[in-house]
């Protein structure tokens, strides 16, 4: 029998989120329910239960648009395709929401990214979803080659190719292009509790906090 135990601790963290919005600082939920919600930035994230993007930016209710997938990938853009929910979260942040920023986090001890370095090596995962999705950054991995890296560098390089695939949507590529949107690549190293980014002119990651 399933213990209700963490379902108890959900509810009563509701119960406290509802204490601290709606009964001591009503008016940030107020604002949001009346006028909608307007965040400035999108954050593709991974749905590791370690690195939640809100916790990690201390951000309040509203601040950011976020989505969640296995290893924080973006697909190129594929408008024929179906049931492409990443790619229609970051069309509405972008078309909808007009976002001026756009982060993608990826993160150290990923299990998506040590399942594509599994894949690299040519073994096969007994899943029927994970290798198609994450074959979306075998770039990152060289697995053409059947090459094998460090994980915690493919899964750096793979916030690489999903900044790369973001530009080719043509609706991020031109404000991107007229400085109207901005593209971040993040890398949330869990172990020491440091945070890389990207820089495109060094093609390198650095320390940013």
């Amino acid at each position: 029998m399933v213990s209700p135990t963490q379902i108890d601790r959900l509810i009563a963290g509701f119960k406290s989120f509802k204490a601290t919005y709606y009964e001591q600082r009503p008016e940030r939920f107020q604002s949001l329910v009346e006028r909608g919600q307007n965040p400035r930035t999108l954050v593709i994230a991974c749905s590791d239960s370690r690195a939640d993007p809100a916790i990690l930016t201390n951000s309040e209710p509203g601040e950011l648009f976020v989505i969640r997938n296995v290893a924080s990938l973006v697909p190129p853009y594929q408008p024929e395709g179906r049931m492409l929910g990443t790619s229609s979260a970051i069309e509405f942040a972008v078309r909808d929401l007009a976002v001026r920023h756009i982060v993608v986090l990826g993160h150290s001890n990923c299990g998506g990214i040590e399942a594509l370095q599994r894949i690299a090596k040519g073994e096969e995962p007994e899943r029927e979803f994970l290798a198609n999705w994450v074959s979306i950054a075998c770039e990152a991995s060289n697995c053409k080659d059947k090459g094998v890296g460090d994980a915690n560098e493919i899964g750096r390089q793979a916030v690489v190719v999903s900044l790369t695939n973001l530009k080719t949507f043509p609706w991020i590529a031109e404000p991107h292009a007229k400085k109207e949107l901005s593209l971040h690549g993040w890398w949330f190293d869990m172990g020491k509790g440091a945070l890389w980014a990207y820089n495109e002119f060094k093609g390198a990651f650095e320390v940013l906090a």
